[in-house]
């Protein structure tokens, strides 16, 4: 393309958005002028940002760090002057401050010779050092060693710190760690008498890691190795995966005088050289290599299980693993013999559609040290629920069953014969996706709820299973902490934000809701967030943020976070809009076949419930405008959001996506093929089975306006999938916006796309002038 060409197609066919100056020499001249009320407006949004809203919360956060004794923990809270650590003893029912942060501030500052302050600690973790009275701190570049019946401190410069790309043997003797694609181990604490374990690593098959994409190469950040430890620290079975005939995706970086160029391993549907991934078991003293080999060819697989660590029996004799087959048809969970690598499968789903193997990111099975019983999720009835198996696979019975899900196993009491769990929907005329904590016994009887509060659970089991930690909270209601026994009763109330800051600067809650779905039956539940000054009287835009799943839903979470949800609604809302997150037909954490509505179709995103929830919602509250409706996301949410203007252009009229797979025949096949299948070819037609959801095939669609956003250093979604979407608009001659980021990865969550966002809804759908420029203030640590 010559220079004058190009020149007419950047000004005649897309009105493209660079940073920072050419923005305002394209759309500054022609501003109009901005009234002081939306300067005002931007002021109120911003306080809503969660870079502010977290840190008027306190007390909202308890994370416990429990100790080796199985029962008693610690916990860091925030408070109105800092922080404080407190320490539990929940046998002995007390809770009581580790110490004293002003005397240990100061005992800190005169053993390192500066000045630390007790409102801000220069630390969020420490060690207890052989009593609960000596503590090891790192700060500062310092090791302080601090006696707190005296409040004296040593400080000496501190040792290279153990990175996560070390894992310590059971009996703390070794550290393995990945170095040039082999397995090594070394003496710990760290020391210089490293041993190679294997000799076979080459690049693109390297023991414990894959291959690094180009944002872990650029960011320096270490892979955390996938091995486990045997118990009796003699063996490691040690993740590997065979990338060497997969294709690549190349990317570059465009900032520096000489533009870097990348390429990395990157599968997509229809390809025939996938990565294929293996398990083997390395003997530290014996130096054994055994590949363990199973049936059928595993596409993902998983050295993990929920709810303890079932992986190596006890006896370190056998090892147990998962695997997912290409597509995710089908499920496995794997007993093997780590002398002889003989395997059996001791657990199996298959669907027509897809399996999963968890609905928390995670597997979730159990086997129990007599490997009598196996703990299995599963949804072979149509819900997710818990059976019991034998280790030939056969059913002793179902575990859990009705129309509500089982989810998360936490404990197995193997003594006692109990299992608890969370799940979600079981309890009557609460929202659905609210999680409690139930036990149940291994036959199935028993069920018994153990946190009857409304709202969802947050829990946490201690190691030895007696007490949990139980955070409490709804959307709209803030946490509160209670520390619990394993049979539900209370031990002690640990805390309960204090939000009043929050609410000051605006923050109202939102309002939980429910409607019709797309059949005007089914239950469609979702959020709405409202401007603090609502008019009634008044019209007010209403915009979707979607998220089209299937993996989660728009309402990334049911608990109250920061006052905050993903893409920053409440802030968006703040600015003269109604907005809502809508987990429509085809999120999880209801029936199958509610997750199951338009598996192999993906192009459907969801975007029939948002509209016939919109237009109830509409019918409802009269403040609601029809006629100006938005809608945004980010990465499946680009995709939807896209889809949404194209597919349904009489509805949808402003769209702002960020970082969208708009075709998935150029995604990664572990989410593409899942959802829509394996790509089928029609060569007769030149056709294939994923055309139903590829944007830019709808381009000749556009009526509305559409802002796209993709960072050029994107190695999850790659920015070549926007750029397509762009090529069909400009070939379709239609006029829209389109913001490429420089030097930017996938998440895009930063100040300036927020911004644009925002200023692409001001001038779209209200009808207003931005403020110039409008620069956040966040604050920073």
């Amino acid at each position: 393309m010559d220079h004058g060409y190009r020149h007419i197609a950047l000004r005649t066919f897309a009105r493209i958005s660079l940073i920072p100056a050419v923005a305002g020499l394209l759309s500054g001249s022609l501003a109009a002028p901005v009234s002081g009320q939306e300067m005002v407006d931007y002021q109120r949004a911003e306080m809503l940002l969660g870079a502010h809203t977290s840190r008027m919360i306190v007390g909202n956060e308890v994370d416990p760090n429990w100790l080796s004794d199985g029962n008693r923990f610690w916990y860091r809270i925030t408070t109105h002057e800092g922080a404080d650590f407190n320490l539990v003893d929940p046998v002995q029912e007390v809770r009581r401050r580790v110490f004293d942060n002003h005397r240990l501030a100061a005992a800190m500052s005169l053993a390192a010779d500066t000045t630390f302050v007790g409102g801000k600690l220069p630390f969020t973790t420490f060690d207890f050092d052989g009593g609960d009275s000596l503590v090891r701190i790192r700060a500062a570049g310092r090791l302080f060693r601090c006696d707190l019946d005296t409040y004296d401190c040593s400080a000496s410069e501190a040792p290279e710190e153990l990175s996560r790309e070390f894992v310590v043997s059971p009996d703390s003797t070794f550290q393995a760690f990945i170095h040039q694609h082999d397995l090594w181990i070394r003496s710990h604490p760290a020391g210089s008498d490293s041993v190679r374990l294997t000799e076979d690593g080459e690049e693109f098959y390297s023991y414990g890691i894959s291959a690094p994409r180009p944002g872990q190469l650029r960011g320096g950040e270490p892979q955390v190795p996938q091995l486990r430890w045997s118990p009796d620290s003699r063996k490691i079975l040690v993740y590997r995966v065979d990338e060497r005939g997969v294709e690549h995706m190349p990317i570059y970086s465009s900032t520096p005088q000489r533009p870097q160029g990348y390429t990395y391993p990157y599968a997509l549907p229809g390809d025939t050289v996938v990565p294929l991934p293996t398990l083997h078991v390395v003997g530290v003293e014996a130096r054994g290599n055994l590949r363990l080999e199973v049936e059928p060819r595993p596409n993902q697989l998983s050295i993990g299980g929920s709810p303890l660590d079932s992986v190596w029996t006890r006896d370190s004799r056998f090892v147990h693993f998962g695997f997912l087959t290409r597509a995710s048809k089908s499920n496995y969970v794997v007993r093997a013999d780590a002398s002889t690598g003989e395997s059996r499968i001791v657990a199996s789903d298959t669907s027509s559609t897809f399996v999963d193997w968890g609905l928390q990111g995670s597997p979730s099975w159990h086997i129990t040290d007599d490997a009598q019983d196996v703990i299995w999720w599963s949804q072979r009835d149509g819900w997710s629920h818990l059976w019991r198996l034998d280790l030939d696979g056969e059913v002793k019975n179902q575990i859990t069953r009705g129309a509500w899900v089982a989810s998360t196993v936490l404990h197995v009491d193997q003594g006692g014969r109990q299992i608890y769990f969370l799940a979600r929907g079981r309890e009557e005329g609460r929202v659905p996706f609210y999680r409690h904590l139930y036990r149940v016994g291994f036959d199935g009887s028993g069920l018994q709820l153990l946190t009857p509060e409304d709202g969802d659970h947050d829990v946490v089991f201690s190691p030895s299973g007696r007490f949990f930690v139980d955070t409490h909270s709804r959307i709209e209601e803030k946490p509160t902490t209670r520390l619990r026994r394993a049979d539900g009763t209370l031990v002690m109330e640990l805390e309960e934000a204090d939000i009043s800051r929050l609410a000051q600067n605006g923050w109202t809650p939102p309002q939980v809701f429910s409607a019709k779905g797309r059949d005007g039956v089914t239950d469609i539940w979702g959020v709405m967030f409202l401007p603090s000054h609502l008019d009634e009287s008044r019209k007010y835009p209403i915009i979707s943020h979607i998220y089209p799943g299937p993996q989660r839903g728009s309402v990334e979470s049911w608990t109250f976070k920061d006052g905050n949800q993903r893409g920053e609604p409440h802030a968006l809302a703040e600015l003269g809009f109604v907005v809502v997150q809508i987990d429509h037909m085809g999120s999880p954490h209801r029936s199958k076949a509610f997750h199951d509505i338009y598996y192999g179709n993906m192009g459907d995103n969801g975007l029939p419930d948002h509209m016939a929830v919109m237009k109830e919602l509409a019918a409802r509250h009269s403040f609601i405008d029809l006629d100006r409706v938005g809608i945004y996301g980010h990465s499946g949410g680009g995709f939807a959001s896209t889809d949404a203007v194209l597919r349904y252009p009489d509805f949808f009229h402003v769209a702002v996506s960020t970082a969208g797979n708009h075709d998935n025949r150029s995604y990664n096949i572990y989410w593409a093929e899942k959802y829509q299948g394996l790509l089928e070819r029609d060569t007769l037609r030149g056709t294939d089975s994923f055309e139903n959801q590829v944007n830019s095939l709808m381009a000749e669609n556009l009526r509305g306006k559409l802002l796209l956003i993709h960072g050029d250093m994107d190695d999850n979604v790659h920015p070549a999938s926007t750029l397509q979407v762009a090529n069909a608009l400009i070939a379709a001659n239609k006029d829209f916006d389109l913001l490429m980021v420089p030097d930017r990865a996938h998440g895009l969550d930063e100040p300036y796309v927020i911004r644009r966002r925002w200023d692409y809804f001001v001038r779209h759908l209200l009808g207003k002038e931005p403020p110039r420029e409008y620069h956040f203030r966040l604050p920073s640590d």
